[in-house]
């Protein structure tokens, strides 16, 4: 009978995000390089050798393990027949054959993934699609735009290389989510961009009382917060807890609030720091991941905490301009 995953949390996550794969993915761009028409052979070749050699831990491992350590608080028994709190994903464009290491490094790091998708490089957009995923997390930025144009998921990439400056625990899950053209579409950040801070400011003052309109994050946090509301709320750590850390700051703060409020949502923290750096704020607050659309903040928080780049739809004003800074 088929299982129902209407409440769960759906994550796909790509086989470079989960485990440290650089290496790997490395030697298969110098086959090509060297050698288009062998490289298939001699890169399935390569990875049989290795496929019971363990894998490293990629940048998305520790959110990984956090989210399915909440199914510890589930009722479910036996998620054959019953859906549990959150399901994960791995997608990879490698093929069935050239994915047994990564498999294998499931199994022998204890995370409880049973769905997978081996691809052979076909796009992943469809795919994702069709897993009803609510969040993919990549380490390829044409698969991750994919996603995001198609308005299949909230999407982002994350640095081929994890943190390991700590080691973040799993008992808790922390999640923290930039504001503007990440939670709330991309309306107030491009107001700024294009007349400053104090038409922002103006005009947030204005609609206080108005919701903001949803971002491409606005559905899986209110997904989130629902799961968050089935946790026991009697033990000595919340199972997870969940911050808003915007640049944002009075008088365009209260919309903010009112926003989440009107959907539903009440975050556990919320830092309005009107400019000032973000990184300080992250660390105290170690989250598993922190997603932000701007290159700038992701790249002074990345020695710290695991980040998440969220791209910008293709027709946003500011696609062209986020990328060519990437790039720079």
């Amino acid at each position: 009978m088929p299982v129902n995953f209407t409440n769960t949390l759906i994550v796909a996550i790509s086989a470079t995000a989960l485990f440290d794969l650089s290496e790997s993915e490395a030697y298969r761009e110098r086959l090509v390089q060297a050698d288009p028409a062998t490289a298939d052979d001699k890169f399935r070749a390569y990875m049989q050798g290795l496929e019971n050699e363990p894998l490293s831990v990629g940048a998305g491992y520790p959110l990984i393990r956090a989210l399915l350590n909440l199914n510890q608080f589930d009722n479910a028994k036996d998620y054959q027949d019953e859906s549990p709190l959150v399901e994960v994903v791995i997608v990879s464009k490698s093929s069935p054959e050239t994915g047994i290491r990564v498999l294998n490094a499931i199994k022998s790091h204890g995370l409880n993934i049973t769905r997978s998708a081996f691809i052979s490089g076909a796009s992943v957009a469809p795919f994702i699609a069709d897993f009803k995923v609510d969040l993919f997390l990549t380490t390829n930025r044409d698969d991750a735009q994919a996603v995001t144009d198609a308005d299949i998921c909230a999407c982002a990439i994350l640095d081929a290389t994890p943190v390991n400056t700590y080691e973040l625990d799993t008992d808790q899950l922390r999640i923290a989510f930039d504001g503007d053209a990440v939670l709330f579409d991309d309306s107030g950040e491009l107001l700024y961009k294009q007349q400053g801070l104090k038409a922002f400011h103006d005009r947030e003052a204005k609609l206080a009382d108005m919701p903001i309109d949803k971002g491409s994050y606005a559905d899986l946090l209110i997904k989130l917060s629902k799961l968050q509301q089935t946790l026991p709320t009697h033990l000595p750590k919340s199972p997870m807890q969940i911050a808003l850390v915007t640049a944002r700051n009075a008088p365009a703060d209260l919309r903010a609030i009112k926003t989440l409020r009107q959907w539903g949502v009440s975050v556990d923290m919320a830092f309005f720091l009107g400019g000032l750096e973000k990184t300080a704020v992250l660390k105290t607050f170690a989250p598993h991941i922190f997603f932000d659309d701007s290159i700038k903040h992701i790249e002074s928080a990345r020695p710290f905490v695991p980040t998440a780049l969220v791209p910008y739809h293709s027709t946003s004003g500011l696609h062209d301009k986020v990328w060519r800074k990437a790039e720079a």
